[in-house]
């Protein structure tokens, strides 16, 4: 079956780093764009970083360009999100995602929270 599993979220302070893990399992990984998403309390979901098949190209949200990361392991079958300089605002679920380079299909995890506060 198809699986996206994060993992790596916590509680880390104001400034401080965090590196979140998504282990893919029961597709072509190496078909798919990967991004990761997240979901703060009260907000609705938002696109954070995108990766491409080969992890050459990489886009990020405005708010985490230059303090967050993405990169993969094609073979791994592992896409991470690396978290620098993190602010209470980035306190939210991180989810993971898997989208089909040439078609509609697409793959969700469940989410890590990473909570960011003294």
């Amino acid at each position: 079956q198809v699986q996206l599993v994060e993992s790596g979220g916590g509680l880390v302070q104001p400034g401080g780093s965090l590196k979140l893990s998504c282990a893919a399992s029961g597709f072509i990984f190496n078909n798919y764009i990967m991004r990761w998403y997240r979901q703060g309390p009260g907000k609705e979901r938002e696109l954070v970083a995108t990766i491409d098949t080969t992890g050459f190209r990489r886009n990020y949200s405005d708010s985490t360009k230059g303090r967050f990361t993405i990169s993969r392991d094609n073979a791994k079958k592992m896409v991470y999100l690396q978290m620098n300089s993190l602010k209470p605002e980035d306190t939210a679920v991180y989810i993971c995602n898997a989208r089909h380079l040439a078609t509609a299909d697409g793959h969700w995890g469940q989410g890590t929270q990473v909570t960011v506060s003294l």
